[in-house]
Order: structure tokens, then sequence, then C-alpha cells
């Protein structure tokens, strides 16, 4: 799912006060103008932390030429800031205030303003200001913009009334939401995108008189006031002022109820008045009016009393308060009831604008103006990567969920949300939480209870924090490592993904789903139906992306047997949602060609909901819709008549439920189809006990990122571990032994947890609490020293560890060709080549997928391939030190070279540099007996498989591996390879026997 934040700029329009030559007077009690970029060198060309002007764009065309450029027509000093552009995607500067000094205070001042120089290209140029955080690039975003509809000189005034929070991007996820004005860090500017073109600028600066009504404001503390039947709703008023000073002048706040469903005297007592604040007023003090609700016995929907407030002497509350007499009575609310009835009696009841919108999914970010969940009846929130609260804690990640569940008590029925994030490995969006390896890693442990455990970590950490629901596991067979998804896959082989998914259980509970209501487990999402894994390199259309969201090109029987078959297993298990895949499937003979998957109704609607029997309900992927063909109603109609339930429309919720609102009127998609996806909709809100219990149970956020839960990540970081060559038993360690440590990710949590952590991308550096794996291998007891490029001497050790690999990425972004590759950076083959020329050398590779070692394995003695194993360096350490042994096998096959690639288990071609499968181990010494052992394990092993003794079976394939690997292990060929990675599939299947044939005829062949 693609996380992206919208970069577009805002669209509001700041009314301008055109300034001529001759300009109006100042009014006598206004402060002096204060300079914030004269330009004429007193602010450089810097960055952050220093006070400087600096260009950014979307790749490396986008940024803008600035320089400072002397005019005998510059309205303010001798020079003005010129520059030159040519932006594809976006691109501005940006002007921040150092981040080593106190933050400026604007509050005394009524606006920004600057001279501009018009080009009368008609043009939108968004201007923002940054408020509160810790720096520059780490405040709240607050924008405004003018239009260049003139030629020449003019001052642009900008009153910071005219500011809004920017809803589409903020680099932190917002503050307060508040524009304090008495932090600020600066103001940057975003040029016109799509044209060449020039610009000059002069004289930024503070300008005016801030009034009071700028700088105190009334809030309530609620938007909305629940109360039962019969209740009484307090409304508590309070005044503020920025900086939290008393008011200067009288503050009114005339109050009265009016309007709304309720009747006056039948449904409350109404009630007027004033409430005032003299001069003097502590900033944060408060007032309340009650409004009591009347009881009339009979059941209903619930009924709204709006509170209007008319406020003197300062900012008037963002959104009206209502209280509201909760609904009562009704069939659906009775828990007595079964869930299908309870769903078929709220379904009759609900208006087709209320139906549309429970099938809408909107980004928190969208939500500038709360109100809109009540007013389009929203049945879903997302957090999108990095869409997250200020502070990310569990504690504001509840209060912020918590938020938006209270408007939806506005509506008539109070269908409660469904809040879904990306938990992909772990609760990855929470700064805090517990990191657990990305699935390839889970795939190579092969240990199913392992994945359920982790699910169910996963689940307990997300729940206790507010989301109810989780957009994973992600059930991709990943058939072409190129693929910047592949690390999300448990692997190629679809018995090895199938046989993960207890990963389900661990998210959701029973099957049956009865323990969906439980505070530590979360709806879970199969995704993405159904063939992204297998997409052909350079079929994407998207971007520049290289193979992600491009066409899956099978036969039936393939489709069938790779990519299908892990999506029954998984409606077996009770999955709750599935979200289709952005990409395309074509599928060889059925005369459609290529078409994407959300309008495929012959796979949603025949194969998933009418074959495999799913009963729950589609969810579509991030902006999906939009990359449908045709114009807006005919995407919406083809993907709602194929089979998606819910619509993930981040930015666009408003216009998608407007649209399909037209489209069934206009009897393009039937009330028919409407009432099956709100009924599969509300049933699963009724599963997670969501009507009775709309708000976080937070008794379990202690446990986030607890012992416990590291404990689980700590196991599973050890179990991915994969040793792929062991010469002279390198591995284990000894604490005795003085030990080198280089490489780019030694001592690096961020690359070491990959994409999807803390934000979408990821991002290298200390992003989150946890244990490095030079952190971990001192903990251990190791005699360790760091060098990062291997720069320091590398005399005088038994043994050098350069752990090497990636640096985070996710999805398309990823995609080899798209600015990344297989190879090891230069820095990092410097470092392989220095250290093991000096020492013995045990080589680990963090990555998302295999690394391309090729003529370097000669000379590395050890090689681990140790994919990205979450916060738990601790766990690399226990195998690299022997406290646990290495037991995982690659889930993907390990490539000679990308010219291989596509290369997969039970290709007519393979000879792989290392088999899917392989994995030595240190658990235990190697069998002896050759072929003669190998045959009485097969036997064994035949009857294991005829008694259904599967521990026994696995059991003794594992004994044939290990003959198999001590002599193979310097001999690998295609003669080798292929029945060995045969072996590992059919041991999966359960064909036991059969396994440790392919493994003798792998042996005979060594």
């Amino acid at each position: 799912m693609r996380r992206t934040a919208l970069l577009a700029s805002a669209t509001l329009l700041t009314a301008l006060v055109p300034l001529a030559a001759a300009q109006a007077a100042p009014a006598a009690d206004d402060p002096a103008p204060v300079p914030v970029d004269r330009f004429e060198g007193e602010v450089p060309f810097a960055g952050q932390p220093a006070e400087g002007i600096f260009t950014w764009g979307g790749d490396s065309d986008d940024p803008p030429a600035l320089r400072l450029t002397a005019r005998p027509d510059a309205p303010e000093g001798e020079k003005v800031l010129t520059g030159t552009y040519d932006i594809s995607g976006y691109g501005g500067f940006t002007h921040d205030y150092a981040a080593d000094r106190p933050a400026h205070d604007w509050s005394a001042h009524k606006g920004i303003r600057l001279w501009w120089e018009g080009q009368n290209n008609g043009r939108k140029i968004p201007f923002e200001i940054k408020d509160g955080g810790a720096n520059g690039e780490a405040s709240e975003l607050w924008t405004t913009s003018f239009t260049d509809d003139f030629t020449g000189w003019k001052q642009i005034e900008l009153p910071f009334a005219d500011f809004t929070y920017r809803t589409d991007y903020q680099p932190v996820g917002g503050i307060d939401h508040v524009l304090g004005l008495t932090q600020m860090w600066g103001y940057s500017l975003t040029l016109p995108t799509g044209v060449e073109g020039r610009f000059a600028m002069d004289g930024v600066e503070l300008y005016g008189k801030a009034d009071q009504s700028l700088r105190a404001s009334v809030t309530t503390d609620a938007p909305v006031y629940p109360v039962r039947e019969g209740g009484t709703a307090k409304v508590r008023i309070t005044v503020a002022t920025t900086g939290s000073a008393p008011i200067t002048e009288p503050v009114t706040v005339a109050y009265r109820t009016s309007g709304g469903t309720a009747e006056a005297g039948k449904d409350y007592a109404p009630v007027s008045g004033a409430l005032t604040f003299p001069a003097g007023t502590a900033s944060g003090t408060s007032r309340t009016v009650e409004v009591r609700t009347l009881k009339d016995r009979a059941a209903e929907a619930a009924e709204t009393i709006p509170l209007d407030l008319t406020v003197t002497g300062a900012k008037a509350p963002a959104q009206k308060p209502q209280v509201v007499v909760d609904a009562h009575g009704l069939p659906y609310l009775d828990t007595g009831l079964p869930v299908k009835k309870r769903v078929a009696d709220l379904v009759s009841r609900l208006s087709l604008a209320e139906k549309a919108g429970q099938m809408t999914q909107a980004e928190r970010g969208a939500m500038s103006n709360p109100a809109d969940i009540a007013g389009y009846a929203l049945g879903s929130l997302l957090s999108g990567g990095g869409s997250t609260p200020t502070p990310n804690t569990a504690e504001a990640w509840a209060k912020m969920i918590d938020g938006y569940q209270l408007q939806t008590r506005a509506t008539r029925f109070q269908i409660p949300l469904v809040y879904g994030v990306d938990a992909v490995h772990g609760h990855n969006n929470l700064a805090g939480a517990t990191i657990m390896p990305h699935n390839i890693g889970l795939g190579a442990s092969r240990d199913p209870q392992l994945a359920e455990q982790a699910g169910a970590v996963t689940a307990a950490e997300v729940r206790a924090s507010g989301p109810q629901w989780d957009f994973a596991p992600c059930l991709c067979v990943t058939r072409d490592e190129r693929w910047g998804r592949s690390y999300e896959s448990f692997g190629e082989d679809p018995a090895l993904v199938t046989s993960m998914e207890t990963v389900i259980q661990g998210l959701q509970g029973r099957a049956d789903g009865s323990d969906l209501d439980r505070s530590d487990k979360v709806l879970a999402t199969a995704k993405h139906f159904v063939g992204d894994g297998g997409t052909t390199y350079g079929s994407s259309t998207t971007g520049t992306y290289t193979i992600d969201q491009g066409v899956t090109e099978v036969t039936r029987q393939q489709l069938e047997d790779i990519h299908l078959a892990p999506y029954q297993d998984a409606v077996d298990r009770g999955i709750g949602t599935v979200m289709p895949s952005y990409s395309s499937l074509d599928i060889a003979g059925d005369g459609k060609g290529a078409v994407r998957m959300h309008a495929r109704g012959d796979m949603i609607n025949g194969v998933l909901k009418g074959r495999m029997g799913f009963d729950g309900f589609v969810i579509s992927d991030y902006n999906a819709l939009d990359q449908l063909p045709g114009a807006y109603p005919a995407q919406v109609t083809a993907s709602v008549n194929a089979g998606v339930d819910m619509m993930m429309v981040p930015y666009s919720y408003t216009q998608f439920t407007s649209t399909l609102i037209d489209e069934v009127k206009a009897g393009r998609i039937s009330e028919k189809r409407i009432d099956d996806a709100v009924s599969r909709i509300l049933t699963q809100k009724f599963e997670l006990g969501l009507f009775e219990h709309p708000y976080t149970d937070t008794r379990g956020a202690a446990r986030i990122g607890s012992a416990g839960h590291r404990a689980v990540a700590r196991k599973a970081a050890a179990e991915s571990q994969v040793l792929l060559k062991n010469a002279g038993n390198v591995l284990p360690l000894k604490k005795s032994q003085k030990v080198y440590v280089a490489g780019s990710n030694a001592d690096d949590i961020g690359n070491q947890t990959g994409g999807w952590t803390i934000t979408w991308q990821g991002s290298s550096g200390n992003i989150i609490k946890g244990t490095t794996i030079l952190e971990g291998m001192k903990n251990a007891g190791g005699n360790v020293t760091y060098s990062k490029d291997a720069s320091a001497p590398t005399s005088g050790y038994d043994v050098g560890v350069v752990v090497v690999g990636e640096t985070p990425y996710a999805e398309g972004v990823g995609d080899v060709g798209n600015g990344h590759s297989m190879e090891l950076s230069a820095a990092d083959q410097a470092a392989v080549d220095k250290v093991c020329s000096a020492m013995k050398c045990a080589v680990l590779v963090v990555s998302g997928r295999p690394q391309l070692i090729g003529d370097r394995l000669g000379d590395i003695d050890a090689l681990v391939a140790s994919w990205l194993p979450g916060t738990e360096g601790d766990g690399v350490a226990d195998v690299l030190y022997g406290k646990r042994a290495f037991t995982g096998k690659l889930p993907v096959t390990w490539p000679r070279s990308e010219a291989q690639l596509p290369i997969n288990v039970g290709d007519a071609s393979y000879d792989p540099q290392f088999p899917y499968g392989w994995g030595l181990t240190t658990l235990t010494k190697t069998p002896t007996g050759g072929t003669a052992a190998l045959k009485a394990l097969g036997l064994a092993a035949t009857l294991a498989e005829r008694a259904h003794a599967a521990d026994a079976g696995r059991a003794l394939v594992d004994k044939a591996r290990l003959i198999v690997q001590q002599k193979a292990a310097n001999s690998m060929s295609a003669a080798v390879a292929k029945p060995f990675a045969d072996a590992d599939h059919l041991l999966l299947t359960g064909e036991y026997g059969a396994a440790v044939e392919r493994l003798t005829a792998a042996y005979r062949a060594a």
C-alpha cells in the first residue's frame, strides 16, 4: 500500500492587498516592520542546523537555481533574490532559522509580507510558515497562497489569520494544530510546476499589529457531547491566548441551543445566555453550560442539539459543539441478537448517503475539518506510513483516534469508525514499539508458531494504542527479487507462504472471529490479491517504478498453483479483510489482456468471494482507484462492481462518496451491491465489538515495547538468520576472541529495521528504540572493536565481522533499476575486501533481498543472510556467539548474478549460488552414513508421511538435509541445487519420502 504524503500544494487563495508605489500609511500604534529576509547577503545559502536558505524538490531536476542579484529597481536595499526553475514534480526553497538558537516570536504582528515581481502567469504560489517543534524541519506547517496575476513589483501581504494547517503533508504529523506564532522557525515557498519560469522577490518582513482576535481563542472541551436519553451534557467553554498571557479586552460568548434533529421541549430543555470573560482574565479560564435532555421512552436514532456560540473579542471554536442524545432501543443495538440480524436491521435503516459513507476510508491527514467524519458518515480512517500524532506515543495515538471516534457519535446511528494502519512488522508507525523482522525473515525461520507469536505481539501493541485494523499480512509470493516489496513476502514458494499464515491467528485470534472484540486482537488483511509478487520486470507504468504495480503474466495453472494458493488458507483461517493489488493480471488465453486487479470482478467476486467463500470485506489499496482507466465515475463503478467494498481514497473522500451516490442513482451500481458491501463492513465492526466499546482500551499500553514482547522479536531475529557458508567453523564466535567489526549496517538501527519503520520509506540512523547488531555483540560479552569503514588498523584480531547490505526503501521506490541495485555499495565492498584479506571473516548481509556476492565468496569464510531483523540486534548476536543455533533456511533463491533473475524453486533451469531452502546449522553434529543413511531416512520418512506424523517426518528430512549440506557446501552446482530446492518445497507440502529422495539425488550429484 502506497503511503506517500501528497506534496501537491494547498490551493487556498489568499485575499491580497495590492500595494503600488503609494503605500497606505500604517496605523499609528503599529509596531515597526521586522525584517525576515532582506536578501542583501545577511542570510546565507545554507541548511540545518545553521540558519540559511536552501532549495528542495521531488528529484534532482526540481530544486530551483537561486542567486542574490543586484538590481537598480530593488524595492528594498540593493539586491533581490532571483531564481529559475523547471519543475516536473515539486520544488521550492526554504528559509530556516538556526536550530541551535531560540525560535522567533511573531505573535505581536498581523502577518508577513514580501515584494514579488509578477510574471502575470496566473499561477498560485503557496507560502508556508513553520510553527513550533524542535527546528525548522520538525515544525508544523501552515499555508496560504497568492496568485501571480500581475506584472512588475507588488508587495504581497499575508495576514496570519489566512494561514491554515496543512493536511496533505506534515513532516512530524502535526504538533498541536494551533498557530501559536511564539516559536517560529521560518518560511518556505513552493514554485509552479509544469512550466519553465523565473522569479524575483525581496523584503520579507513582519508587519502590522496583532489584534486580540488573532491572539485569543475560545474553545470547548469537546466537539460532541453524547449523553443517554435523560442525561445532562456539560459543555466547558474556555478562553485562551497565544503565549498564555491574560486577555487584554473582554471576551463574550453568547450561546443558545438551536437547530439539529432533536426537538426543543420534547427531547431537551432549551438554553440560552451569555458568558463574559473580563479583561485580565487568565488564559485557560473556563465556564460551563449545561444542556438537559428529556426522556420520551421511544426507541429512536441519535438526535443532535447544536449549541450556537457567538464570540466577540476572540476566535470562535473551529467546530460548533453538539450535544447528542444517544440512539437507543433499536434492534441493531441489542447484543442478544445474532450479528447477522443486527447487521440486517441497521442496513435497512441507512440512507444511500450513509451507506456510501460506510464504504469510504479517508486518511487522518485529510481531516482539516473533523466534522466531515459525521457529515459524510465515514466508515473508516487510516494512518498511512508516517502519518502519526505528535508526540508519537501510544497515549497520543489513542487520544487522536478516540477524538475521531467521538465525531461518529453525532451521526444518526452512531456507527463507529474502524481505524487502519500498516503494522507490517510490528506496530511500525509507533515510536517505541516492538519491531519484528520483516516477513522475509520470518519465512527464513520456517517457524509457524513464531509467526503466530509475532502476530499476537503486533496485534496487542496496535489495539492498545487505538487502531483496530492492520493492513497485514502480505501473502504475496515473491518471484523476482528486483521487486521493491520482496521483503514483505514470506518467500518464493506458495507452500512456505501458506505455512506462515499462522500469523493471521496471532492477529485475529480464532478463525470464527470470536476473539476480535478482545483488547489485544485486530482485524487482519490478506494482501495483495492476487499476483503482486509475480509482476514482469519492466512492465510497471507507475512513475519510475520498474516492476512494482506492473503486469503479472501467467497461465491459469500458474495463477492457481503459485499466487492464489495462499488465499484459500487465509479465508479458511477467517481473514477479515482482503486488499487487491495495484498490479494488473494477464491470464494467457482468457481474452481479457492485462486488467488492473481492482477491476477484475472475475477474481474478486468470482474466485475470492464466490469459489473461496470469503465473507469479510474487500478494501482497496491507497488511491488505487485512480489507476483504473476512464473518467472518475467509470473508475468508481468498475471497482465497486468488481467487488471492492470499501475504497481507500485518502484525500478524495468527498468526491468518492458523491460519485458513488450518483452512480447508484444512475443505475450503474445496484443498491443490492451497495447493501452487500455495507453488510460485510458492518459485520466486521460488530465482530470487533466497536458498537459496544468504540474507544480505546489502553490497559495493554504498558506492554508496548515490553521485555516480553521484545523477547519474541529477539527470538524471531535469531531464527531468521541464515548461515550460507561457514568454512573452518568461524561461527559461532567465542567471547575470548578479539573481533574486528566493520560495515555500514553494524550500528544502524534504521538500516536494520528497513522500510515501513516510523515512516513509509524508513530511514537510516537512530530512528527507533532498539539494539543494533554491534550493541548486541557487546551485550553478549564480545571483545569487539568497531570501525564502520574499516579504516582502523586490522592487525591483532582473531576474526572480523563485516555487516553490510541495503539502506531502507519501500514498494516501487526500492525496485532495482529505480535507483537501487542488488550489488553491495562501494564502501561495503571495500570494507569486506579489507577485513577479509586481513583475517578470518564473517560477512552479514542486512537486506530485504539477496545481495550479489559473486567472486568475493571465495574470500569470505562465513556468510550470513541477516535479512531485516528488526529492533532486536541481541537476537543476531545470540546466534553469532552460539547462545542460539543457526537454524534459518533461505526463503528465496540466492542468485549468482542479476542476469539469472527471476530464478525460483521449480524452474527448469536452476543454478543459483545458494538454492532455496539452504541453511547451515550450528545446532548439532551432522549425521554420518552417506547414501545408506539417506536410504534409511527415506524409508522412515515415507512411513511418517503415511502415519500423518508431521513432526517426525520433518525431523527425518532435516537430518537428510544436514548430510547433503555437509557434502555440497563447497561443490554447489545446478545438479545439486535443483533437487535440494525441490526437497524443501516437498517438505512444506508434507511429502517427506519424496523430499528425502530429492535430497539423495542432490547428495549423489555433489
